[in-house]
């Protein structure tokens, strides 16, 4: 019975190795541009023409794309103005930490509902058309 037991442990053992060998050979990744920002450093915005995005500026140095789960058609009307109101503390570093109405400036609010936060490259940023830059 103990050799049956030694000879297990052994099989696992080298089962464990091998599968653990492969992963030294893959190169170590990159960590990814962390998408996190204070909500107070969000400075000025731009819908795209189909209102299905919004580029906001950050910190006068950094853009950010917010995308929608749908159109958002009251974002390209004249005259109003964005009501964001963060869950939990003031950082937003996931689409669901946005919760984004449209107001007219009167007691109308539309809901946008975003679905997707990147942050922009220097290169994805300069490339943007002036009529998108926050």
């Amino acid at each position: 019975m103990r050799h049956r037991f030694l000879a297990l442990m052994l099989g696992a053992t080298a089962a464990a190795m091998a599968l653990a060998a492969p992963a030294a050979d893959i190169p170590a990744k990159t960590p990814a541009r962390t998408p996190c920002f204070r909500s107070q450093d969000w400075s000025g915005w731009k819908a795209t023409p189909d209102a299905r995005s919004l580029y906001i500026g950050v910190g006068g140095n950094r853009i950010y794309r917010l995308d929608m789960a749908s159109a958002c058609p009251a974002l390209n009307q004249i005259g109003v103005h964005l009501v964001t109101r963060t869950r939990g503390s003031g950082w937003i570093c996931h689409a669901l930490d946005v919760d984004l109405k449209v107001s007219d400036g009167r007691a109308f609010m539309s809901a946008c509902i975003v679905n997707g936060l990147t942050v922009l490259s220097a290169d994805e940023a300069a490339a943007l058309p002036k009529a998108l830059r926050p």
